[in-house]
């Protein structure tokens, strides 16, 4: 009779954990649901559909990837009344580099684009940031590497060593030249020379005409060196030492910028719909004033993206002492 009573009370409880979680998760769908709905119509806290000021973060290896142009472009007709370029990378492909500085050149004819240096704009960086209207950096950010590099491996030697060998046909001798399985020809070796004096051409004229530099002026900052935002100033190659702060005070004080406007970030879109888990998570949070916590989900929400590197690159490394 006992073992009975007490089945029957193990019944009843299990039965109420049961509806306890029921009732938790009906509630969790309900506060996705709201918060999602509160996002769409700008009523919540940190909503992008109300008047703002756009914080676009352009970091790590420029590939000029369709997420990032996709974001710059979907920019152009927001509600964000400017935009804050925040950059901290070495850069790049040219291409990729390219790609999204006409993205923000774009962007820059329809609101205010001023890039802020937070870290690095070097090499590809840089070109990201000649596409903004002011450029500001902090006094030891690193600006510039203003020049373009070709990078690849050879291990025809390595090839010799372990006895494999490739047998190459080609149209002609300089298709698919170098490959980095066999030593490389002179001829191979002057034609990609060509290329990166052609890139580097383009990279020089594009920093002359955006920063107003004369030939003299550009010839003492293109050759591939970084400088200090203190040193940068001096060279002409960002407009003001400061943070995102004087960033925005020169939008409110020179464009019309509304006072006290909050800045929002705005983030590539994952391949998933932007209503995931990632992105509700993070609204439940920003609704409830854990800024720093919104951050960390927005950071998961923004997956990686493969890198392209077989094309030149306008990177800055480092000198390495040998």
């Amino acid at each position: 009779m006992s073992s009975d009573a007490d089945l029957l009370a193990d019944r009843r409880s299990l039965r109420r954990k049961l509806s306890l979680w029921r009732l938790l998760a009906l509630a969790g769908v309900v506060v996705m649901v709201v918060a999602g709905a509160l996002a769409w119509s700008g009523r919540l806290p940190g909503s992008t559909s109300q008047a703002h000021i756009a914080r676009v973060t352009v970091s790590g290896f420029i590939s000029g990837d369709r997420r990032t142009l996709d974001l710059i472009k979907s920019l152009e007709d927001s509600r964000a009344s400017a935009v804050l370029l925040s950059i901290d990378s070495p850069g790049g492909t040219v291409t990729g580099s390219e790609a999204v500085y006409d993205a923000v050149r774009r962007l820059a004819a329809k609101k205010p684009v001023v890039a802020v240096v937070d870290g690095m704009a070097a090499s590809g960086g840089y070109i990201v940031a000649l596409g903004s209207e002011r450029i500001v950096a902090r006094q030891t950010s690193m600006v510039g590497s203003i020049g373009v590099i070709a990078q690849i491996p050879n291990v025809a030697r390595l090839l010799d060593t372990i006895g494999v060998k490739f047998e190459i046909t080609r149209s002609s001798p300089l298709k698919a030249a170098p490959s980095g399985l066999e030593p490389t020809s002179p001829e191979a070796a002057a034609e990609t020379a060509r290329v990166i004096a052609d890139n580097y051409d383009w990279f020089k004229r594009l920093v002359g005409e955006r920063r107003k530099l004369a030939d003299p002026e550009i010839a003492a900052v293109s050759d591939g060196r970084v400088h200090s935002g203190r040193q940068a100033i001096k060279l002409k190659l960002i407009d003001e030492v400061g943070s995102e702060r004087e960033a925005v005070a020169w939008l409110e004080r020179e464009k019309g910028v509304g006072k006290d406007l909050p800045v929002r970030d705005w983030r590539r879109r994952s391949e998933s719909s932007s209503l995931g888990l990632w992105s509700a998570s993070e609204a439940m949070a920003r609704a409830a004033g854990l800024e720093a916590l919104a951050a960390l989900l927005a950071r998961a929400a923004d997956t990686p993206v493969g890198l392209r590197l077989d094309a030149p690159l306008a990177l800055w490394q480092p000198a390495v002492e040998k």
